[in-house]
């Protein structure tokens, strides 16, 4: 099924479940911008009722069973109440959210969001050095398999492409939506080498994979270019 027939079935199937509780259905990421890949880009929907608890958990299973089946993250559900008032402990989230939506159908109640700057550099330095410490242990375990080391810089590249783009919006610097785009403007504005990232990128969209004798030392660069812009969003919390 097509995209935009999904999406519509999708809507049709939580109305019939929710009815006048469901307040609002929006898409955001990928999928609601120009940086959509049929082959990789899921289709994230984010659901606000007017509460959720264990019985609206359960009246919608049938509809998001069908959703999962399509090969679909489950959608978020939040209440009203999460909606309007937990960006505070989620500004990556609801920022993106923001950038990159398109209103499913009710209300759009993320538009005028006003995420706090100081809470939005705490996680975006906690979420890349996070990613350092996941791709250390990983690695650890998987170093003897480079088709298993591949794979994982592939697929850390859309959340450390998140955090780059969102180092940017930090800096005050107007981040592109495109991958791409990203890891160069990062490069320029941060001192990093946007070159790790861009050759896994390339193997992501589909290019040719580095030979064996090639894979340690792509890794050993992407950790440290990840090392590097952890490092630089920590200094912007320690500016006057």
């Amino acid at each position: 099924m097509e995209k935009e027939k999904l999406l519509e079935e999708l809507v049709k199937r939580l109305r019939e479940a929710y009815g006048d509780d469901l307040v609002s259905v929006v898409l955001y990421g990928s999928a609601a911008s120009d940086d959509y890949q049929k082959k990789y880009s899921d289709l994230n929907v984010l659901c606000t009722l007017r509460q959720v608890g264990v019985p609206e958990l359960r009246r919608g299973a049938k509809a998001i069973d069908w959703w999962i089946k399509q090969k679909q993250p489950a959608p978020l559900l939040l209440s009203l109440e999460e909606t309007e008032n937990s960006h505070d402990a989620f500004p990556v989230e609801f920022l993106d959210i923001q950038q990159s939506h398109r209103i499913l159908y009710g209300e759009d109640l993320v538009a005028g969001i006003q995420v706090d700057t100081r809470h939005h550099r705490r996680q975006v330095e906690h979420e890349l050095r996070s990613d350092v410490l996941r791709l250390r242990e990983r690695y650890l375990r998987l170093q003897r398999h480079d088709k298993e080391v591949i794979r994982l810089m592939v697929e850390s590249l859309p959340a450390i492409a998140t955090m780059a783009r969102h180092a940017l919006i930090l800096a005050g610097v107007t981040a592109p939506a495109r991958k791409r785009e990203t890891f160069q403007a990062a490069s320029s504005h941060f001192s990093i080498e946007a070159a790790p990232f861009l050759t896994v990128l390339g193997i992501r969209e589909g290019g040719a994979k580095p030979p064996s004798n090639q894979v340690h030392d792509l890794f050993a660069a992407y950790l440290e270019q990840v090392s590097r812009l952890a490092v630089a969003v920590d200094q912007m919390g320690k500016r006057p």
